[in-house]
């Protein structure tokens, strides 16, 4: 390979020489030099503007996603007060002991002030309610199916509970959602939970002040992938289920950050700023169009990309068919060097290459004092398999072994080598013989489970039967001793009755 790389050198070398000797051809060569770095500056500078585009705009998007968290655990922590009052009220003898409209403005005065409630109730432990904000007569219904009872029925420490988006029942089907908290009696038992219920319609207004371009998105996504809210607004997206988009995986990584995506609901590609509330189930994620992040930016770079395509491009075009005709030979060069080192059957290495890499990890574990091991991989009964189904199936059934091998082997430093008929060699330096014996097992496993069919086999299928050896090299050693060492292993491992494994030591 060493010697290769330095007749490429010469040649290329040469080449300029040929080049240069031409004055037409330098003073064009000196022209698409001059261009380049000219191109190069402009794409720097044109790099470092959009940068600053992106900068600003996620700097943006955060203030507002901001603006937004602060309002929205302003409210919600005014209605967890509520909540929280109504709880400590019920637990209260003389509270309870009111008459029903003295108890209902005591327990339900807080809420009264809470802007976009919708109602506020108290459910007992079967879901009916037995206490209602609105009228000092509860509404008759029932709750005991919606998830928010049945959560904290189910889960006494849940604390407080947000819901999914719902259609509500007592407000002619006004898209809200529920903000829960468990009653508990005396001794721990589930007593019932308190309701406050929110209009969709606070997030819907709160967010439609923002501006977010012509593209962008805002949206309020509880942690269980449900929106919430998004803006622009779209009511078929209300409680949607996003869990399984590549978005939502992020925004549940991290506490906060940024990055950019395709929006699985409208399949927009977004520079996204998100945010996790520290203290709801809630994620808050600002977005921008990429399109609109970039839309400045692409009028100054069309206009300067212009202004040097004019001025370089009869250079960058006589660079350019250099450049193919070098790539061309360059291509066709690495061509012929894989076809004199590849196996053209397996796509493995052959024994020429084989030989190679042999001496170089041997000289590498001798100098670095490290263990090196071999496989030895031998197809059981190969040659009754050609004779019962051809050679055309012998070939795929080598084939489909060599891509056992090559799979079964992760390291970059391994390698995999085709030593002749069906006998196939594996390099792994720095690996001990309980390494290379568990790299072996899979090897022979991969094979067997491949199950192709060998009625000549005693195990019915394409079985491999592998012997292993390991050796730390010394000035005594040679590279030739381990291929005996695995090559005996294989041997054993044919004497015991094949498909199996057989360790050896040098």
């Amino acid at each position: 390979m060493i010697k290769t790389g330095n007749r490429l050198v010469a040649d290329f070398c040469e080449r300029l020489r040929h080049i240069f000797a031409s004055s037409s051809l330098l003073v064009a060569g000196s022209g698409a030099l001059i261009a380049i770095v000219m191109v190069g500056l402009c794409g720097l500078v044109l790099y470092q503007s959009r940068q600053d585009a992106l900068n600003h705009t996620r700097d943006t998007l955060r203030d507002i996603a901001l603006v937004a968290e602060r309002d929205i655990e302003r409210n919600f922590e005014l209605y967890e007060l509520s909540l929280q009052a109504v709880v400590d009220g019920l637990k209260d003898p003389e509270v309870m002991a009111l008459p029903p409209r003295l108890r209902r403005e005591l327990l339900f005065d807080r809420a009264a002030s809470a802007k976009y409630l919708g109602s506020m109730l108290v459910l007992d432990a079967s879901g009916n309610i037995i206490l209602d904000s609105g009228s000092d007569v509860p509404r008759r219904a029932n709750f005991a199916d919606r998830k928010y009872f049945t959560i904290h029925r189910d889960n006494p420490g849940v604390g407080l509970y947000v819901s999914d988006p719902y259609e509500s029942r007592l407000r002619g089907g006004a898209p809200s959602i529920a903000l829960t908290r468990r009653v508990s009696n005396p001794d721990g038992s589930f007593a019932g939970i308190v309701l406050l219920s929110v209009n969709l319609e606070y997030f819907h207004t709160l967010f439609e002040g923002l501006a977010l371009g012509p593209h962008g998105s805002l949206s309020l996504i509880g942690k269980d992938g449900v929106m919430l809210m998004r803006q622009p607004y779209d009511p078929r997206i209300v409680g949607r289920d996003i869990s399984n988009a590549s978005t939502f995986r992020r925004f549940i990584a991290e506490p906060e950050g940024s990055f950019e995506d395709t929006a699985s609901i409208d399949g927009i590609r977004r520079l996204y700023w998100y945010r996790n509330f520290p203290a709801a189930p809630l994620i808050i994620m600002v977005a921008a169009a990429e399109e609109d992040v970039y839309a400045a930016w692409r009028r100054r770079a069309l206009t300067i990309g212009t202004l040097m395509i004019v001025f370089g491009s009869a250079f960058i075009g006589l660079a350019s068919l250099l450049g193919i005709q070098l790539r061309q030979r360059m291509r066709a060069e690495s061509e012929l060097r894989l076809l004199a080192r590849t196996d053209g059957l397996t796509g493995l290495n052959n024994r020429r290459s084989l030989g190679e890499i042999l001496d170089m990890e041997w000289r590498r574990a001798k100098r670095m004092r490290s263990v090196m091991s071999l496989l030895f991989v031998d197809i059981d009964q190969f040659k009754s398999y050609n004779d019962i189904y051809g050679h055309q199936a012998g070939d795929d059934a080598l084939a489909t072994v060599a891509r056992c091998i090559t799979d079964s082997i992760r390291r970059p430093a391994d390698t995999a080598a085709r030593y002749g008929g069906e006998e196939f060699i594996v390099v792994l330096p720095d690996t001990p013989a309980t390494g290379a014996s568990v790299i072996a097992e899979k090897i022979r496993a991969a094979i067997c489970e491949c199950a192709i069919k060998h009625e000549g086999s005693e195990h019915g299928r394409v079985t491999a039967s592998i012997g292993a050896a390991s050796c730390e090299p010394s000035s005594d050693d040679d590279v030739a001793a381990v291929i005996r060492a695995a090559d005996e292993a294989l041997y054993n491992a044919k004497a015991t009755g094949r498909n199996k494994v057989s360790l050896d030591g040098v």
